[in-house]
């Protein structure tokens, strides 16, 4: 690859599109004076570590986190440090009252994701990791330890939610994306699954809170997904003794007494005692969202804080209900997916967060539209724009001819295939008024299933994976059939099954494979498909340029472009290619952005750090830079 000479007058920065004001992990904490605090992290680039005064309601700590987009947990040791697991691997300390925020380093090396925290004794405090699916201990004077001594279940990837039960000094630990339970003893490492088997084909163990009963009968309240249903594990008994549906468990608290947990269900504030069913709970407020952290203050005043940034206090004595908005500033968060719209118009899609936004190239104005959830691509077809959206594979449509209205019906819900997760590669074919979308199933599965939608009809229709145990990661139309390129991986915390990805054809009106081959060699994903210069399409499989010929149904050519990684947890996009006016072929990959001669097969890298690519009206190139809009004119 040539690194000649770019002129860097031709890029422009037009900055961050998205911003978000989401919060995600949360916690009730004192500092050293006795004074209450609550604690939020919200999502950006980097995220950043928010405390509020409970009395006054005012801001009083605002610190980034740094390289970490989000945190999901936060707990306050036994010693008073507030911990934050950050979305980079790193832990991160903070003493209440004060400013100061401390990196303290990778937990665990290779694990990249930190979920779940809870403290344990004497200033310990406990984590859960991906892609290891590992538990660590970390202590000011010991430092980071393994608890469970590597992998708490074989091939799993995620640990995502943990409990520690002082009494017994045993820890819990839910795993996915293949659902477990599983009990550890700390100092020994000793583990113990407690899953009834039913379960266990179910997502995640997603949520775990101990609450105090009676008589010593405490409770483990286990929230299993997919399914929504919440199991109540005796502590005392050791057995399960309830199965609850709809309970929101990112947050619950329990009474000193052991007779009251408190709740959110279905946007309400709810109550009922441990030892009876949940059926006959009480609603104590209604339309108040989903809390995110509960305290039980020494007055008995239940204070819950919710992911719309409400902060709640209910009063018993009285049945009263008090509600602040707490001021969140907005951080930029990360572009995952741009589209030129028939205006000219610049569309993202924000990562993590959701939200969309336009930009303008010929007056540099900004939109922000807010409404839907992550976009994994989009595509246009004529006063039309379509969203693939995350999560649990939704399909929108955008008719631009009318206001932007989420809530009205613009744009529209089209519908959802259950088992199916995130659609990136869509095609759309305005002579058929068609629109195809190529799917990744949900976590812990394979197979990537295909579906259309028909303009006419104003119907969406799904059919199954084309090529068994593979997902779909691009899709073209070549006339008469689509031909999409597949990745070997599938939803999150599924180890591949196959080792190379495959070119097929597929008949969008029966749904059924024309043909399938090997492109590329070993290749674990094709990406990037486009009609080439000489009317064949063109397309990478991990860094090899493939021509294929859709007619002949034959593979021209292979070249080698650039090295590529090798292939770690997953692989869903990779190489964006576009063919200029001016003969040349623009593309992004593997964090670069290039040019490539299709007549010399020369490539000349232009910029580092840049993914996806779009093409503007005029020829502009616009790709991003984390939170940012970049533009390379050629």
């Amino acid at each position: 690859m040539s690194l000649g000479q770019v002129d860097t007058t031709r890029f422009t920065n037009h900055g961050p599109q998205l911003f978000a004001s989401m919060i995600q992990g949360s916690v009730f904490a004192k500092d050293k004076n006795g004074n209450d605090l609550v604690y939020t992290v919200v999502r950006g680039e980097p995220a950043h570590l928010l405390g509020y005064d409970v009395k006054t309601k005012k801001l009083v700590l605002d610190q980034p986190l740094p390289k970490a987009d989000g945190a999901w947990d936060l707990a306050q040791s036994s010693d008073g440090t507030l911990y934050a697991p950050g979305a980079n691997g790193s832990l991160f300390a903070h003493q209440p009252g004060t400013q100061a925020v401390k990196d303290l380093g990778v937990a665990l090396e290779g694990e990249t994701y930190l979920w779940s925290l809870t403290p344990g004794k004497d200033g310990e405090v406990f984590g859960a990791t991906y892609p290891g699916c590992r538990v660590f201990r970390y202590h000011p004077e010991d430092g980071f330890s393994d608890v469970g001594k590597g992998a708490l279940v074989e091939k799993e990837n995620y640990v995502r939610s943990l409990a520690f039960y002082p009494k017994t000094g045993l820890l819990y630990a839910g795993v996915g994306s293949q659902a477990h339970l599983i009990e550890i003893n700390p100092k020994t490492g000793e583990k113990k699954e407690l899953l009834p088997e039913k379960f266990r084909s179910y997502e995640f163990v997603y949520g775990l809170e101990i609450v105090p009963g009676k008589d010593g009968n405490d409770r483990l309240f286990a929230l299993i997904t997919n399914g929504s249903i919440t199991l109540v594990y005796n502590l005392k008994t050791r057995e399960f003794e309830q199965e609850i549906e709809g309970m929101d468990m990112r947050a619950i608290a329990g009474a000193a007494s052991g007779d009251a947990v408190y709740y959110t269900a279905k946007s309400e504030l709810r109550r009922f005692d441990p030892s009876t069913s949940e059926s006959s709970a009480t609603v104590l407020g209604e339309s108040v969202g989903t809390a995110n952290a509960f305290q039980i203050t020494d007055n008995g005043k239940i204070m819950f804080l919710t992911s719309g940034a409400n902060l709640y206090s209910y009063d018993p004595s009285d049945d009263s209900l008090d509600k602040t908005k707490l001021q969140i500033p907005p951080q930029p968060i990360p572009i995952h997916s741009l589209l030129t719209a028939p205006d000219g118009k610049i569309w993202s899609g924000g990562y993590l967060a959701g939200g969309n936004a336009t930009f303008d190239p010929r007056t540099g104005s900004h939109t922000f539209l807010p409404g839907l959830d992550q976009t994994e691509a989009m595509s246009v077809q004529g006063d039309q724009l379509f969203f693939g959206v995350y999560p649990k594979g939704k399909f929108y449509v955008f008719n631009t001819k009318g206001e932007w209205k989420p809530k009205e019906g613009n744009p529209k819900f089209l519908g959802q295939l259950e088992g199916q997760s995130r659609s990136f590669a869509q095609v759309s074919i305005p002579e058929r008024q068609l629109v195809v979308f190529g799917m990744i199933p949900e976590y812990g599965k394979l197979g990537g299933a295909m579906a259309t939608y028909d303009l006419v009809r104003e119907e969406l229709k799904f059919f199954d994976s084309p090529i068994e145990k593979q997902s779909i990661a691009a899709l073209a139309f070549v006339g008469d059939y689509v031909l999409g390129g597949t990745t070997i991986s599938g939803g999150l915390g599924k180890a591949p099954e196959t080792k190379e990805a495959k070119l097929f054809g597929w008949d969008p009106s029966s749904g059924k494979t024309l043909f399938e081959t090997v492109p590329v060699e070993g290749a674990s994903a094709l990406t990037g498909f486009i009609k080439g210069p000489d009317g064949n399409i063109w397309g990478m499989g991990d860094g090899t340029l493939f021509i294929f010929d859709p007619k002949g149904r034959k593979v021209l050519s292979t070249r080698k472009l650039y090295d590529f990684p090798p292939f770690k947890s997953h692989i869903w996009r990779s190489a964006f290619l576009v063919l200029h006016p001016d003969g040349n072929i623009y593309g992004t990959d593997w964090e670069k952005l290039f040019k490539l001669n299709p007549n010399t097969m020369e490539l000349t890298q232009l910029a580092k750090d840049a993914a996806l690519l779009v093409m503007g009206k005029d020829g502009t190139l616009f790709f991003k830079r984390g939170t940012d809009l970049w533009s390379y004119r050629p």
